[in-house]
C-alpha cells in the first residue's frame, strides 16, 4: 500500500472503502462547478468516481451511494472534495478544520 490509492486496483480500492467504512478523499479542496437550476445531479460519496465530484457508478460494492440533489439555481457551487463535509454534498471546510459547532 506504499504506492497510495492512485496505484491500487479498483477491487482493492472498493475493499479499502468498504473495510474502513469511510470514503477516499480525492482532494482536500472543493470542486468548483457550474450547475443549472432544476437539473438533478448525483454527487460521488465514495471518492472513487473518475468524474469527480459527480458519480460514475464506481461506488458498487463500497456500501456508499451517491447523494442526489436538484440545483435550486444556476450558479457556481463548491462541492465537497474531501468527502467529509458536515453539509454533503456541499463543501463546509471540514478538510481545513472548519467543523460545524453542534449545539447540545
Amino acid at each position: 500500500m506504499s504506492d497510495g490509492p492512485a496505484k491500487m486496483s479498483r477491487a482493492d480500492l472498493v475493499a479499502l472503502v468498504r473495510e474502513r467504512g469511510r470514503p477516499i478523499s480525492p482532494q482536500v479542496t472543493p470542486y468548483v462547478v457550474q450547475v443549472e437550476e432544476g437539473r438533478r445531479y448525483r454527487w460521488c460519496s465514495c471518492g472513487l468516481s473518475q468524474t469527480q465530484p459527480w458519480c460514475d457508478g464506481s461506488h458498487g460494492g463500497t456500501g456508499f451511494e451517491p447523494i442526489a440533489f436538484e440545483a435550486p439555481l444556476s450558479a457556481e457551487f463548491h462541492m465537497c472534495g474531501c468527502k467529509r463535509s458536515d453539509n454533503k454534498p456541499f463543501c463546509f471546510g471540514n478538510c481545513r478544520g472548519h467543523h460545524r459547532v453542534r449545539e447540545s
